[in-house]
């Protein structure tokens, strides 16, 4: 039972190295302001015989087919998207054998943080911080 765990984590292993070895010869992020094009067949293939040994061929077509359709959506709202965090989410998963879904995810989490300092920095605007009424200048709230 140990000796299969062991194989199992040194095939994972050998599958990662291979798609870093692939993307850095491969150069693989597009030139220019547009979505990078990625080949995810690699990352699809792994996670698949990885996940599913005996369904691998499907899922690797239906992961492809999942990927393509994340890079469109990606694409029709790439604008959308401020460039500086574009760049950082594409350097956080260049380096290894990226997916658009990781993108994606990327870039929704940093909507998802940019929304929420946004209305932390409304819900404070002329509030004390404390119990968030507002105090007018002339006359301030008196503790009781």
């Amino acid at each position: 039972m140990h000796m299969k765990v062991v194989v199992a984590i040194l095939l994972i292993a050998a599958m990662l190295a291979s798609a870093q070895a692939r993307s850095w010869s491969a150069g693989r992020v597009s030139k220019g302001d547009g979505v990078p094009n990625w080949d995810v067949t690699s990352s699809c293939r792994a996670a698949a015989e990885v996940a599913y040994p005996g369904q691998a061929g499907d899922r690797e077509k239906a992961c492809t087919e999942s990927e393509h359709n994340t890079r469109e959506k990606l694409a029709a709202d790439w604008s959308t998207f401020p460039a500086e965090e574009r760049t950082r989410c594409i350097k956080s998963i260049e380096w290894l054998s990226p997916t658009y879904t990781e993108l994606a995810a990327c870039l929704e989490m940093y909507a998802d943080v940019r929304k929420a300092r946004e209305d932390a920095a409304k819900s404070n605007t002329g509030t004390t911080g404390l119990g968030g009424e507002k105090e007018n200048a002339t006359s301030p709230k008196k503790p009781r």
